[in-house]
């Protein structure tokens, strides 16, 4: 597989998330964690050298299953977690970047991986209470001291990237990137591409949507928080499956599956964006890596950037108040 440049960091083009191993759409009840590690294992075979994961997903049980896949595999992979949504003071979970929070976090990320450095760390939100430079400055030790090698930044806005890249270079910025969220390309793909950071698509196949798979909400577990999500939501809903119709066509064009086809797009982008669509299925693996073979045509590729933006706020209230504008 190709590469993606992340800052001084190179990732395969196509990378593997790990938040779904922890049921984020499914009760814990339900899990199957080998079959989870079975594909972060085909994934590896395929040429994927990005994973990524983060404390809060469980919390713990993704960082945990990433570890256990990794035995004796550790040197195969760029690894990514994150921090700053887990309190390690006996408190509530709540979004905390304090120094004293990241430093009993990293710890924790490090025993539960199974490795002795990550090589890319995200602070996961950022803290409204916590200075960006204080958070920065953390990092900046943590990767003198030889546990993490990499700084991330996940949903933050082009002021906070500037102010945390001026103390400590971030390498890559998380955010959804894809067919239905393009708001990174107006301001912040242009100031990643100023300060030389790469990004990091999470949800490349709107949180499923964009594979073809779903026609209806009504599937869903009554506990699934696509059901809150206001693009999953009646009309909107409606209107949102028009995209995916035209990612189906393509598709059709050129022999691949909506997924492919979506993810060959976001490739199409840029060397240095580099997606991690999640799943703990191999069949989806395969699907999803195959994408890095599929080629688009200038008039397909005009057809995809030509479509309506998706119908809806990309989260609900509660989710967007978390992430920094």
């Amino acid at each position: 597989m190709l590469t993606a440049q992340l800052g001084d960091l190179e990732v395969s083009q196509i990378g593997l998330g790990a938040m779904t191993m922890a049921g984020t759409y499914t009760s814990e009840g339900q899990l199957d964690h080998a079959q989870s590690i079975r594909t972060i294992h085909r994934a590896l075979d395929l040429g994927v050298t990005h994973l990524d994961t983060a404390e809060i997903y469980g919390p713990y049980l993704s960082e945990k299953i990433v570890g256990q896949a990794l035995k004796g595999r550790r040197d195969k992979v760029v690894l990514a977690t994150k921090f700053g949504l887990v309190s390690h003071d006996g408190g509530p979970v709540t979004i905390d970047s304090s120094p004293a929070n990241v430093r009993r976090a990293v710890e924790g990320s490090l025993q539960r991986l199974g490795t002795d450095y990550i090589d890319l760390y995200y602070q996961h939100r950022v803290d409204p209470n916590t200075p960006i430079e204080q958070t920065a400055s953390v990092v900046a030790e943590l990767i003198a001291e030889g546990k993490v090698r990499h700084f991330g930044l996940s949903e933050a806005s082009v002021q906070t990237i500037r102010r945390a890249h001026a103390v400590q270079p971030v390498s890559a910025l998380q955010t959804e990137y894809s067919l239905w969220t393009r708001d990174v390309e107006s301001q912040l793909l242009p100031v990643l591409r100023e300060l030389g950071i790469g990004l990091v698509p999470y949800s490349p196949l709107g949180h499923g949507l964009l594979t073809g798979s779903i026609r209806t909400v009504d599937d869903f577990a009554d506990d699934d928080w696509r059901k809150t999500n206001p693009r999953f939501l009646a009309e909107n809903f409606q209107k949102n499956l028009a995209i995916v119709d035209e990612v189906r066509k393509i598709g059709a064009e050129i022999g691949a599956t909506p997924a492919q086809t979506a993810l060959a797009w976001l490739l199409s982008q840029g060397n240095d964006i580099a997606p991690i669509p999640g799943t703990r299925r191999v069949s989806r693996v395969e699907e999803n890596t195959a994408a890095a073979e599929v080629r688009l045509s200038a008039g397909q590729l005009a057809r995809l950037n030509a479509l309506e933006p998706a119908a809806g706020a990309r989260h609900d209230d509660n989710n967007m108040s978390s992430i920094d504008q």
